[in-house]
């Protein structure tokens, strides 16, 4: 039989069983759904309430928008939703209004492959995952105001997200501002001529697509052919973050290749700055901050420019003082100048290889055009991530011309290869062996020339060739860099960038600058299953926005949901989206202000980032018809405060998978609608937290292949079997292709609600990952039943509390059990809570008698936020009428935490000679006193004087004798 199951639960019809607690659980749950116990009223509106909750301080506590899977919750989705649930319930108890809520980021990939697969629409798979989790989370008890619950699939939801889009299409970035503004004011700048055109000619001299392409380079949404991860076995562009380092997708594994598409861009970059600046005020891990310090990749340094011909090479480079050291120059394989070598149009590549070219220069082609075009059809099959791995060998390609070093006047040989990247800097580098080590690695392979012009301090001399490796240091003094009306010979490293990059602006070959790793955001996906954009092409081409009055544009019925697909090694394919196959939806007669003409709608969806970088917003106002959120309601929720300069929600818990992409462009939206007027708050999420991952073991038959975890079998000396087979263990993560998945339904059928919300909270810090153990879950389930077993009577179901003043002793467990889960609860620790609960339950236990009626109600109120369902019960056997969810948290009284007394040690030169028991408030003086009068230490001193005694109240007494 089981723990929950056994001989004594039929002798005690009352016990506390997972079947009284499954029926417990429910009818409080109907409860709170029937009373809305958790609706947390806004200052005005659809949602506005009892003005004194409103009146309170608010509290907006978030979970990460969770995906509806197919598969449902397994026990390690919950860990966070439990701990916000906590977290905001204590939150109520202590005064606040508090706005807890979760939707559904439910647009996604998986939903759609589903629908290739199956013919079932992805809304009807997707909407039937939602009811199912909707139904597990409610099991958990979870706080959650179900008004405010919304799902990014709902056109009434997306009407808002393509709302957005517009206002970010119609924006650009003003400098001067520092700040999106309407793009209107831009094109009034060009229509007074205070700003002019990029050729000089009036704005009113100007066709309709060259006004479209000059804006096109300021909107912060603007469609660009650009340099893509195309992925030809699923159909799709993907972002650089889903390919993985070996240059495949991340779902699905198939390889990815560099192509050059018309896409949707966010103009993110704009914004880098800001992006930046802001993370010093926002309440999150540093580990957090820095990976997106990182991701924004601030350097400065200098612009410089190579003449080549007619054209010039502009490069990037933080080590401007090196410049005497460039010896040659690499571009990005798809770097402009190059870029129609293919077609041998447009191009700086010659017809022929330079009198006296280094064979190992020409990777063994005729031509330089056909080297170039080569090399390029190499690079394009490697990921970004792949191309800047610290390869061993190096590759490229002689271009067949040269460039002029500006500060000597030296020729130098211009490469291609596919170490740099045309989406960082300027796609150029000028080389400088000597002192960088890839550099070094590159002209060791092939042959090039290298000048030391940054003194060793090492001893090795200064002569490259004799060089292991390169010599980059900031600490020594440039050498080798004297020529023309330059000279920087003598000068520490930074005294020489400054004054070769004033020297470069002085001769208007170069400028001092500041350059980001950051790239825009590709917002294109050939997909079906997403937010449809709200723009259509005319027939010259040009975008053009929907007015507000034609959203939602919903998304139409299609006969295939799937992009058209090819095989996955074939790089020489386009995307085949499957909106374009409905020429109806497609190809539109609009009036957009100018009388009905022919329009051709945008094909492409919006990523699945798009719903959930706004969403906390329609969380505070989410049935408004009229506008994205109510200003009085957003800067109620969000608005900036003390100690939250920039606003935002008060605690945001997820994984610290989303550090960079989900945050960072969430973060972006946030500030150009904050730039609009739109919302009072800068930043999104003002307090973020990380909660660690439940792990669970993995094991694996001789293939390798998962084994159902369940049937493992533990033999002798910890060696486990299946079906008689021999399989390893390994911790690792919780999922049904693991086949280690365990659901909260089986805990919960098993156990209760409120158990396996205490052992999620009570198996360590929340921000740590911990293993998964069935068999501990018990430990909890027994603190429940002992609780429950302080309160009623087993035999009769009564009530056993009395009505008579507790124990000092018991008093003194009571109150510090407060103060200890008071400062945990606020600081979000629930496993050391818990164990102080715990503390106080087994002394009330180990009592032996009825407990007295105050110290039970105070001890309900303190597990309340932790397993509200038993809570709730107890409370109203206790005789309350109202919920405990709204009760006052229990307040420690002073005077009962602090000891009655400490124990004081006297040391006679460093040694123990006696113990005393004093007050924990004993003055020095006092305390100094009562040692010397110890007879122990009398003893000790045996007539000898004193030179010196050390007091530190009220625990030590150093005492040193003359």
């Amino acid at each position: 039989m089981s723990e929950t199951t056994n001989a004594a639960e039929v002798a005690a019809p009352h016990r506390y069983t997972a079947a009284l607690a499954a029926d417990i659980e429910a009818h409080w749950q109907d409860f709170w759904e029937a009373e809305g116990t958790y609706a947390a009223p806004n200052p005005k509106g659809d949602l506005a309430g009892d003005p004194t909750a409103v009146a309170r301080p608010k509290k907006f506590i978030m979970d990460m928008f969770p995906y509806p899977s197919g598969a449902g919750l397994h026990v390690g989705h919950p860990l966070g939703f439990i701990a916000t649930d906590v977290y905001a319930r204590y939150q109520r108890m202590t005064g606040h209004n508090v706005l807890h809520t979760l939707g559904f980021d439910a647009f996604g990939l998986p939903a759609e492959q589903y629908a290739v697969q199956t013919g079932t629409h992805p809304r009807v798979s997707t909407e039937a995952n939602i009811v199912n989790m909707r139904r597990q989370l409610r099991r958990l008890g979870l706080g959650h105001d179900q008004r405010r619950s919304i799902e990014t699939i709902d056109p009434a939801y997306y009407k808002w997200t393509q709302w957005i889009f517009l206002q970010i299409f119609n924006s650009w970035y003003d400098p001067e501002a520092d700040a999106a503004r309407p793009i209107d004011t831009l094109v009034a700048q060009f229509e007074a001529g205070t700003r002019p055109t990029p050729d000089g000619r009036p704005w009113a001299g100007l066709s309709p697509i060259e006004r479209a392409n000059i804006l096109g380079e300021y909107r912060l949404a603007y469609a660009s052919d650009a340099p893509v991860n195309w992925c030809p076995g699923l159909g799709t562009v993907l972002a650089n973050e889903e390919v993985t380092a070996e240059g495949r997708s991340e779902r699905g594994n198939y390889p990815v290749f560099k192509a050059k598409l018309r896409q949707w861009n966010m103009r993110i970059t704009a914004y880098a700055d800001r992006l930046l600046r802001d993370l010093d005020q926002l309440d999150w891990p540093e580990a957090i901050k820095l990976q997106q310090r990182n991701w924004i990749g601030r350097s400065e340094g200098a612009r410089v420019d190579f003449p080549v011909g007619d054209e010039k090479i502009t490069v990037f480079t933080t080590r401007q003082d090196t410049l005497f050291g460039a010896t040659y120059m690499v571009l990005a394989p798809e770097h402009p100048l190059i870029a129609g070598a293919d077609n041998g149009a447009g191009s700086i590549v010659p017809d022929a290889w330079p009198e006296g070219t280094h064979d190992v220069w020409t990777g063994g082609h005729a031509t330089p055009a056909e080297a170039v075009a080569a090399y390029r059809k190499q690079a394009a099959s490697k990921s970004d991530v792949e191309r800047q791995a610290e390869a061993k060998d190096k590759t490229g390609v002689f271009t067949g011309v040269y460039a002029t070093n500006p500060v000597s006047g030296e020729q130098v040989p211009v490469f291609i290869a596919d170490y740099v990247l045309m989406g960082y800097g300027t796609g150029a580098i000028m080389a400088v062996p000597a002192h960088d080590t890839r550099d070094f690695a590159f002209a060791r392979a092939f042959e090039l020339p290298m000048r030391c012009v940054v003194e060793p301090s090492d001893g090795r001399g200064s002569d490259p060739s004799t060089w292991d490796d390169a010599f980059a240091s900031y600490d020594a003094k440039i050498i080798n860099s004297s020529g023309g009306t330059i000279s920087l010979d003598g000068l520490g490293v930074t005294a020489a960038k400054a004054k070769i990059t004033e020297w470069l602006a002085a001769q208007g070959i170069g400028e001092g600058t500041v350059n980001f790793r950051l790239r825009d955001w590709l917002f294109s996906r050939q997909r079906y299953w997403g937010e449809p954009f709200p723009i259509v092409y005319d027939e010259d081409g040009v975008a053009h926005a929907l007015p507000e009055s034609m959203l939602p544009l919903e998304l139409p019925e299609v006969e295939d949901y799937s992009p058209r697909t090819f095989d996955a090694d074939d790089a020489d394919t386009q995307p085949e989206t499957p909106l374009s196959r409905n020429e109806d939806w497609v190809n539109v007669e609009l009036d957009l202000g100018d009388g009905v003409r022919r329009y051709r709608r945008e094909t492409n969806t919006m990523p699945n980032w798009a719903g959930s970088c706004w969403y906390e917003m329609r969380y505070l106002d989410p049935n408004n018809p009229d506008k994205l959120v109510d200003p009085d309601v957003e800067q109620y929720w969000m608005g900036p405060r003390e100690g939250q300069p920039h606003g935002g929600v008060d605690l945001y818990v997820g994984g610290a998978e989303h550090a960079v992409l989900h945050l960072l462009y969430a973060r972006f939206w946030s500030k150009v609608l904050y730039d609009l007027g739109h919302v009072s708050s800068a930043e999104p999420f003002h307090k973020l937290y990380n909660q660690g991952m439940i792990q669970a073991y993995v094991y694996r038959d001789a293939r390798g292949i998962a084994v159902p975890a369940a049937e493992v079998e533990e033999h002798e000396g910890g060696v486990f079997y299946y079906e008689g087979g021999k399989v390893s263990r390994l911790l690792g993560k919780m999922g049904k292709s693991l086949k280690n998945a365990v659901t909260p339904d089986e805990i919960c059928a098993e156990y209760g609600a409120d158990t396996l919300r205490l052992y999620e909270m009570a198996m360590g810090p929340l921000d740590v990952s911990r293993p998964w153990d069935t068999r501990a879950v018990v430990g909890q389930y027994r603190l429940l039943q002992r609780l429950w077993r302080n309160v009623v009577d087993e035999a009769s179901g009564e009530v056993t509390v009395v009505d008579t003043e507790p124990d000092e002793a018991t008093l003194r467990a009571l109150h510090k059990a407060i103060d200890g889960v008071t400062q945990d609860m606020a600081n979000l620790r629930f496993n050391t809570a818990i164990a102080k609960v715990t503390e106080l339950n087994n002394h009330l236990t180990k009592t032996g008698g009825p407990i007295p009626r105050a110290v039970a109600e105070q001890l309900v109120l303190l597990i309340a936020p932790l397993a509200p369902h038993i809570a709730e019960e107890l409370w109203r056997k206790l005789g309350h009428t109202t919920t405990v969810v709204h009760a006052d948290f229990p307040v420690a009284d002073p005077a009962y935490v602090v000891d009655e007394t400490v124990t004081c040690v006297v040391q006679i030169k460093g040694k123990v000679k006696a113990r005393l028991e004093v007050a924990p408030s004993i003055s020095e003086a006092d305390l100094e006193a009562t040692a010397l009068a110890e007879p122990a230490v009398v003893a000790a001193l045996n007539g000898a004087g004193i030179r010196k005694v050390i007091v530190r109240a009220p625990k030590l007494v150093n005492i040193v004798p003359a």
